[in-house]
C-alpha cells in the first residue's frame, strides 16, 4: 500500500459548484441567489444485480452531475448540496433505508436551509426508482410550504434507469460503473437464470443474464454513456434556468370567492 497516495474523496463533486467547499463570505457576496439553481442529489444504497458495490447509484448520480457541472455554460449558475443517502429502499437488497416520513423530513430540512440562505430554485436529482414518488410528494409540499420553484430530475429520465423490470438501461449502467471504478463486476451466482417478464410493481431484483463487458471494453464505452447523460442533464438545467421566476415571490394566492 502506498501511504503517500491521497485517499479517495468522500463525495464526487465539481470544486466550483459544491456547496460545502465554499466559505460563508462567498455566500454573503453571492451575486444572483434568486437565479441560481440548487441541486439536491438523492442516492440510495442497494444491490441492483449488476455485480457492483452497493453505492452504485451514488457512483452514477454524482459522476453525471459533476460532468454536467463542468460542461455547463458560464451563464448557468448552479450549486450542489451533499447527497442525501438516507432515502427509501423497499427491496431486500437495499441498505440504510428509512421510512417515508423520515426521508420526507430530511428533504424538508435541507430545503429549509436552502431557503434560509436566500435561494429559491431547487432541483431534486434522484437516482433510485424507489424514490421517484417520494420526490414528487416532497416537491409539492415544499412548493406549498416555502414558495420554492422546485423541479425533479431522475436518472431514469437521462437514459440510466436502475429499475430491474421497466429499464432497458441496466447493461449500460453496469458498463458505466465498470468504467468509473475501474473494476469488473462480480459474475452472477451460478444458479441464477434469466428473469421472466414481469409487470411494473414487481420489485424483484435479479442479476443480469448476459455476460458483462470486459474492463477494457467498458473503459472504452463508458465515457460516451457518461457524456450523453451529462448532456441531457445540462439541457434540462438550461430549460429550468430559462423559466421565469414564480409570481408573487412564490407565495400561493388565496382563492377568490
Amino acid at each position: 500500500m502506498n501511504d503517500s497516495a491521497e485517499p479517495p474523496p468522500l463525495c464526487v463533486a465539481d470544486d466550483a459548484t459544491f456547496w460545502p467547499w465554499l466559505r460563508w463570505p462567498e455566500f454573503a457576496r453571492w451575486p444572483n441567489p434568486a437565479d441560481t439553481i440548487v441541486i439536491v442529489p438523492l442516492a440510495g444504497t442497494a444491490d441492483w444485480g449488476l455485480g457492483h458495490p452497493l453505492d452504485a447509484e451514488e457512483t452514477v448520480l454524482l459522476h453525471v452531475l459533476r460532468a454536467a457541472s463542468r460542461q455547463r455554460p458560464p451563464s448557468l449558475p448552479i450549486l450542489v448540496t451533499p447527497p442525501l443517502r438516507f432515502v427509501l429502499g423497499p427491496d431486500p437488497g437495499c441498505a440504510f433505508a428509512v421510512e417515508p416520513p423520515v426521508a420526507h423530513a430530511l428533504i424538508a430540512e435541507v430545503a429549509a436551509s436552502i431557503v434560509a440562505s436566500g435561494f429559491r430554485r431547487v432541483v431534486l436529482f434522484n437516482s433510485s426508482p424507489w424514490n421517484e414518488e417520494l420526490i414528487a410528494a416532497a416537491a409539492r409540499d415544499l412548493r406549498i410550504a416555502h414558495g420554492l420553484q422546485i423541479f425533479r430530475i431522475s436518472l431514469s429520465g437521462l437514459g440510466l434507469d436502475f429499475h430491474p423490470v421497466r429499464s432497458p438501461d441496466r447493461r449500460k449502467i453496469q458498463t458505466l460503473i465498470t468504467a468509473l471504478i475501474g473494476r469488473a463486476p462480480e459474475p452472477p451466482p451460478a444458479e441464477s437464470a434469466a428473469p421472466a417478464a414481469r409487470e411494473w410493481g414487481d420489485e424483484t431484483v435479479r442479476p443480469l443474464a448476459e455476460p458483462a463487458l470486459s474492463l477494457d471494453a467498458a473503459a472504452a464505452e463508458g465515457p460516451a454513456v457518461l457524456a450523453a447523460a451529462a448532456e441531457k442533464l445540462v439541457s434540462l438545467l438550461g430549460e429550468i434556468h430559462a423559466r421565469p421566476p414564480l409570481a408573487h415571490g412564490g407565495a400561493i394566492p388565496r382563492a377568490q370567492p
